[in-house]
């Protein structure tokens, strides 16, 4: 596992692609995946904080937030662009933050308001992918994934329908 600062800094030109399309709108907007009690997937829309100290996200008490807390692991998928078909993908493990001033610190970063029952988590990195579609039938698919045996580097395949690995 990877911290997002240490994914940035390994694969810079991808951290920001994935950093652009999950911040297109502004706020951070994603679509965050969590596994159920029965191992089936969940997900619902968030609004993920990326800085260059991480990778986070705020989660009110529901479902997901469980799930958060059972079993780490995530994915979270940027929301549809408004002028292409590209995509970001990032998954890994979700552990809560207890530093207060770091808390502190991003909450007042993204306004996040007092009195609710929110709690963050900072999201580390085991795959990151973005793919770009050149054209409706053609499209690069860069992968990023962290090993603990050795360095991690992106690599791209050509066109999507060819690609004979997943990322999973």
């Amino acid at each position: 596992m990877a911290t997002w600062a240490d994914f940035a800094t390994a694969e810079p030109s991808l951290a920001s692609a994935i950093r652009t399309l999950v911040c297109q709108y502004g706020p951070g907007l994603g679509y965050l995946a969590t596994v159920r009690p029965d191992g089936g997937p969940r997900i619902h829309p968030v609004s993920p904080v990326i800085t260059d100290e991480g990778l986070f996200c705020f989660v009110l008490a529901s479902p997901k937030r469980y799930d958060l807390d059972r079993d780490g692991r995530y994915s979270l998928h940027s929301f549809p662009a408004t002028d292409s078909d590209d995509e970001a993908y990032l998954s890994g493990r979700a552990t809560p933050v207890t530093d207060e001033t770091r808390i502190t610190h991003l909450a007042t970063l993204t306004r996040a308001a007092d009195g609710i029952d929110w709690k963050l988590y900072e999201l580390t990195v085991d795959v990151a992918m973005l793919v770009h579609h050149e054209t409706p039938t053609t499209s690069t698919r860069t992968v990023w994934k962290a090993r603990k045996s050795q360095i991690p580097r992106a690599r791209q395949n050509g066109p999507c329908a060819t690609a004979a690995d997943s990322v999973q």
